[in-house]
């Protein structure tokens, strides 16, 4: 109806523009008819006049096909599900963000919500094809996802064994027992007990064979020395003996670097409870193996860990080759041959330093490396703590933590930070830290964090690895990519990274994004990476993933209506009118001109 008023207005116009203010009379017929063609095609332009459309060739249904490592799973039905989408319609695999998305299954994820939500943007019919099992369910959009047709093509139930998880240390020292902690799952009815194998390529190097629990799981401890292993070691764990319908799940991988030094050392000299509570929060925090020495008694010294008696040849060359050294009391010889490139003071007057005792309130200065600690938490009801120590920082110095005694007085600087010829070291003049820890809640929240803070300035030194970007997680998952984090000093920058691996060498290029994040997507196997401007080591894509074991249907199958509108197309998708108003206008201008008309 208004394209027909559109039509007959422009006609008025036109006849009203020619036959009564121009008086043309009959002449003016074809610059009038030609003036009414551009005007009635500017006005449905104007209006941007819509109409519905038949299915054609173009307008086939949009077909979203599962493209996840489930489809090709055992008795998965994938070239099923591919035969019949390509004949209902155009089709896209949805089930992950790798930009180059391949025609075979091989996306480590099923996610369907961000290609659902783009769909809907269109104005074709969508269909879903898929095995149901879509990892989030909870973010699919509502309201115009019900006219979304859903077909499945779920596998066929079989019996499998699937080892869950594996977790373990990324660092240990030379000599330390390795301890990992593996996950056996059962689908359908598989034998009642299974054997779990650490191997490092064709050794041994664990085995423990466990009854399944009645609801199918069990937790498998694996434990076994490092001595004769260096390095970065890479680690299979897997199930032993027969087979089953899914083989790519039985087995895991995990790397494990064998340092020839510990990371972080904590000698207490005497052991008291800030020494006890630190240890914890230092192994909570840190990604480097941890020791902890304690002397009891006069040049007798025992391992925080177990109390048994430790030679003071070994707590001495632990000391000496430790990342980072905690030195809690007096035990000055420890820090004169220390090597780490951080050390963390805390004398507590076993030195003969004066100690001042009472009730120490405690704040946070906002310019620190560890001020981030305390941002959003009550740092005034914190518990007091219970004595300090006179110091006095350099002016250099940077200065965490300040105390007053009963909320009154002088504040003391008791947290403090310096750098001097390319070794960082951290005095803490107070005692009573554990009393943080101990009450649980933004006060134990505070305590980690501070430990991790200072540990991560420890470790930032000069001397530190010189890596601009590192692996977030060495060992990843079949079909999820390698994440690296900016490691180096200034913003992220692109930066070029050589890998050599079962294709060979090849080279890519980093690209951060804000947070500092870079993927770059490979294919199972083992790599050796080498990061431009410093930084290397080995990385993993394991043949594992989440996708091979079995899960439920997550959605239901459905038809969209059959009375579902029509597809739509609005006026200023029609090229051809453009060329009608063009073409209109220069034909009216050359009819007023063979009338002697401008």
């Amino acid at each position: 109806m208004r394209l027909i008023l559109v039509v007959l207005l422009a006609g008025l116009l036109a006849w009203f523009a020619y036959w009564r203010l121009e008086r043309l009379g009959g002449r003016a017929w074809w610059p009038a008819a030609a003036r009414a063609v551009a005007w009635a095609a500017l006005g449905v332009l104007l209006l941007d006049l819509t109409c519905a459309v038949r299915a054609g060739p173009g307008r086939r249904p949009l077909v979203l096909l599962d493209g996840s490592l489930s489809m090709a799973a055992a008795n998965g039905r994938w070239a099923e599900a591919r035969d019949s989408a390509r004949a209902w319609g155009e089709v896209h695999l949805f089930g992950d963000t790798r930009p180059d998305v391949d025609s075979l299954p091989n996306l480590g994820r099923s996610d369907l919500a961000p290609a659902l939500a783009a769909a809907l943007a269109s104005d074709r019919r969508i269909i879903v094809v898929s095995d149901g099992e879509i990892t989030d369910p909870s973010d699919l959009p509502g309201g115009d996802a019900d006219d979304v047709t859903i077909r499945l093509f779920p596998r066929r139930p079989a019996a499998d064994l699937a080892l869950d998880r594996v977790a373990g240390p990324r660092r240990v020292t030379a000599g330390d027992t390795i301890r990992l902690a593996a996950e056996v799952r059962a689908f359908g009815a598989p034998r009642d007990s299974v054997r779990v194998e650490a191997r490092l390529d064709q050794r041994v190097l664990a085995a423990r064979t466990v009854r399944l629990g009645p609801n199918g799981t069990a937790q498998v401890p694996l434990a076994f020395g490092s001595r004769g292993l260096s390095g970065e070691v890479l680690i299979r764990v897997g199930i032993g003996g027969g087979t089953d319908a899914e083989p790519r799940d039985d087995a895991r991988l995990v790397l494990v670097e064998v340092a020839p030094t510990p990371g972080v050392v904590l000698v207490a000299s005497p052991a008291d409870w800030d020494s006890r509570f630190l240890l914890a929060a230092l192994r909570d925090v840190a990604r480097l193996p941890v020791r902890g020495y304690a002397r009891i008694e006069s040049g007798r010294w025992r391992s925080m860990e177990t109390l048994a008696p430790v030679p003071g040849a070994e707590v001495a060359a632990a000391a000496r080759n430790a990342d980072v050294l905690v030195l809690k009391g007096q035990a000055p010889e420890l820090a004169r041959v220390t090597r780490a490139r951080g050390v963390w003071l805390w004398p507590s007057g076993e030195g003969g330093e004066a100690v001042i005792p009472g009730e120490w309130y405690a704040s946070a200065e906002g310019s620190s490396p560890v001020a981030g600690a305390f941002i959003g938490l009550p740092l005034d009801s914190f518990p007091p703590l219970l004595e300090v120590t006179p110091i006095e920082p350099a002016r250099e110095d940077w200065v965490g933590l300040v105390a007053q005694q009963g909320r009154r007085g002088a504040e003391r600087p008791v947290f403090t930070g310096s750098q001097a010829g390319g070794r960082r070291r951290v005095t803490t003049a107070a005692d009573g830290l554990w009393r943080w820890a101990f009450r649980g809640g933004p006060s134990d929240q505070a305590y980690r964090a501070l430990v991790a803070g200072t540990l991560s300035w420890l470790l930032g030194s000069s001397e530190g690895s010189s890596a601009r970007a590192r692996p977030m997680h060495p060992v990843v998952p079949n079909g999820r990519p390698v994440v690296f984090a900016w490691a180096g000093a200034g913003p992220p920058q692109a930066t070029v990274l050589r890998l050599d691996g079962p294709g060979g060498g090849r080279a890519d290029t980093l690209h951060f994004d804000g947070a500092g994040h870079a993927e770059v997507w490979l294919p199972v196997g083992r790599y050796r990476y080498m990061v431009e401007g410093g930084g290397g080591g080995t990385l993993a894509v394991d043949e594992w993933s989440e996708e091979w074991l079995a899960r439920p249907v997550r959605v239901t199958p459905r038809e969209a209506a059959a009375g579902a509108e029509p597809a739509l197309t609005n006026a200023r998708q029609w090229p051809w009118l453009f060329l009608a108003m063009v073409l209109a206008l220069a034909f009216e201008w050359l009819a007023r001109r063979r009338l002697g008309l401008r």
